[in-house]
């Protein structure tokens, strides 16, 4: 079975979430508190390999650790992004959960599906499908 990594802080209330949803689903996975460990420059090009909109996707312009550091993520190169988010985890959105294949952002229940092995989730598709014909 693939091992799940999911960036957490200590205080996010859908972090929580997110953990609990993996233990009741008995899916493995690897921690790392940002508010404890400076993610790696490669841990975060691997997360932005696999977003859809790239720093945007990842980086939460509205909370505010990053309000109060006034930055226009657009004006600025990559490798400065990248000591931005080191240097301040917290302008991140979370929890955020990657695998070798799968990246989520945030907690949604429906998207956090997509970690569940393909014959668990085609399983608790067609049971939530006979709940809803009742």
């Amino acid at each position: 079975m693939y091992m799940i990594k999911i960036y957490t802080i200590s205080s996010c209330t859908s972090c929580k979430k997110a953990k609990t949803w993996l233990n009741a689903h008995k899916l493995p996975y690897k921690e790392q508190n940002l508010g404890k460990e400076t993610l790696t420059k490669e841990e975060i090009l691997a997360i932005l390999a696999k977003t859809e909109n790239g720093i945007e996707s990842i980086v939460s312009s509205k909370n505010r650790y990053a309000k109060a550091l006034n930055f226009d993520i657009e004006d600025l190169p990559l490798s400065q992004v990248i000591d931005l988010i080191q240097e301040n985890p917290r302008i991140l959105k979370s929890p955020i959960l990657i695998d070798d294949k799968r990246l989520q952002v945030g907690y949604k229940e429906d998207d956090i599906r997509a970690f569940l092995p393909r014959n668990i989730r085609n399983v608790e598709n067609e049971q939530a499908r006979l709940r809803a014909a009742l």
